[in-house]
């Protein structure tokens, strides 16, 4: 397969659309156009004062102009259990891992792995998602994995954040084995990842994990200069057992260990109490909520309201549920209404989650102005169709996509510059035929082992 980080990134001028620019201190610019070069926004500005003399123009009449999506937490492993009727019922969120999740991932082979995130991936194009950041976990087939996904993400053209979750359930070594593909992911993303890959080194949960684990991952993520990243508090069972075990709650067995800090991301945090988000927010830790996988799990909704008051990071993930940003968003906003029964809370706190703390998160682990249209920032840049029914500007953009271009269909999507999908069909040299087909094989296999 030819990969899209092989071309050369085109010279693009997209005109006619209103831009929709993301980030804390969004706009919403009409009549105006973006140049693209070499990978970059090389400049915003009304359309007389653009020349379109070498470039291509994309006419985006029709549609809204916004930054790439970002998906700030993700399991692309969980792909092939789609349909899966094989689990028994669990009715509580541990019975859910031991009757699917651990039962899946022990099972796994690297060429699940690939094909799991190749489907995923291109499932994200087609969505506009262009960054994620990914969580793995295949204890049956570790040594090798995040180069898998890596090689997925180099085919798909997508910026793909890897990890590890290492975890003591399987044994010392796995566990000694995660902390290895942990470290030789962050070293090849150095080497090889260009502005696409980055690492950081992933745990599972604490319930799951030896202090001793913890200090080495700890002393690992510090010595190679990256964050952890890792579930927290997802269910009230991690807080119980920790409390059993360690006589403290989740957050402080972090902080003691080492674990949290600017550079990583605790994901969930729904069971977490005024002193822990505190904590959270004092050592600058990345939260990242993801609705419809805690409604899905019946484990509660994580107070996002209360943690941005308390001056914490908060971004949204899909935990695998879906790489559709628009779609969780929404979620993210109707649960934050009925966990603080109140119609009025959670809009700024949802919206802002998508499209100011995963940017903020995204820059700080790539380094790099993602999930914003800026110039000179990275030319990650999608058009959805859209034609607002009512006055679109400003302070109204956030309600229409919340309730409007969420429902429409994107028309494109571009990453640093090259076009990965136009008019709705995709750019890449990838037979989606044979790679269903190849996906339906493995899920086959791996269904009858599970």
């Amino acid at each position: 397969m030819a990969k899209p980080t092989d071309r050369q990134p085109e010279r693009l001028l997209i005109i006619n659309g209103p831009i929709f620019t993301g980030g804390a201190d969004f706009a919403l610019l009409e009549g105006h156009g973006l140049l693209l070069e070499e990978g970059r926004i090389a400049k915003i500005a009304p359309l007389r004062k653009l020349r379109s003399q070498g470039t291509r123009q994309i006419d985006a009449r029709g549609k809204l102009i916004m930054p790439g999506l970002i998906n700030a937490h993700m399991h692309f492993y969980s792909t092939l259990v789609r349909g899966l009727g094989k689990a028994a019922p669990a009715h509580d969120f541990d019975g859910v891992l031991h009757n699917l999740w651990w039962r899946l991932d022990r099972k796994l082979t690297l060429e699940d792995t690939y094909y799991s995130a190749l489907i995923m991936m291109l499932a994200a194009v087609r969505s506009g998602t262009t960054t994620l950041i990914d969580h793995h976990a295949s204890p049956g087939a570790i040594p090798g994995s995040l180069k898998r996904i890596a090689r997925a993400g180099s085919e798909t053209g997508l910026r793909i954040g890897l990890a590890y979750e290492i975890s003591d359930r399987d044994g010392a070594k796995a566990a000694a084995e995660g902390l290895t593909e942990n470290a030789e992911a962050v070293l090849y993303c150095r080497d090889h990842g260009g502005e696409h890959l980055r690492a950081l080194v992933g745990l599972h949960a604490s319930f799951t994990l030896s202090d001793l684990t913890l200090a080495r991952a700890a002393t690992l993520a510090a010595d190679l200069g990256v964050g952890c990243h890792i579930h927290c508090a997802e269910a009230a069972s991690d807080q119980e057992d920790c409390l059993a075990k360690h006589k403290m709650r989740v957050v402080e067995r972090l902080k003691r260990r080492g674990i949290l800090g600017p550079k990583t991301i605790a994901a969930h945090a729904v069971h977490v109490d005024r002193i822990e988000i505190e904590t959270l927010a004092d050592s600058d830790t990345m939260v990242v909520h993801n609705p419809q996988s805690n409604l899905n799990n019946a484990v509660g909704i994580a107070d996002i309201v209360a943690m941005k008051a308390a001056g914490v990071l908060v971004g949204l993930g899909t935990d695998a549920m879906t790489v559709d940003m628009l779609e969780e968003l929404r979620v993210a906003l109707w649960a934050q209404h009925y966990g603080r029964r109140d119609p009025a809370q959670g809009f700024a706190e949802a919206t802002g989650a998508l499209f100011s703390g995963n940017p903020a998160i995204a820059e700080r682990i790539w380094g790099l102005p993602l999930g914003r249209i800026r110039e000179g920032g990275p030319a990650d840049v999608i058009l959805v169709d859209y034609d607002p029914p009512t006055p679109l500007d400003a302070g109204s953009v956030l309600g229409h996509i919340v309730f409007g271009v969420s429902q429409s269909a994107v028309d494109t999507t571009i990453v640093a510059g090259r076009v990965l999908m136009e008019n709705k069909a995709l750019k890449l040299d990838i037979d989606e035929g044979r790679v269903a087909a190849r996906s339906r094989e493995l899920a086959t296999a791996l269904w009858q082992r599970f």
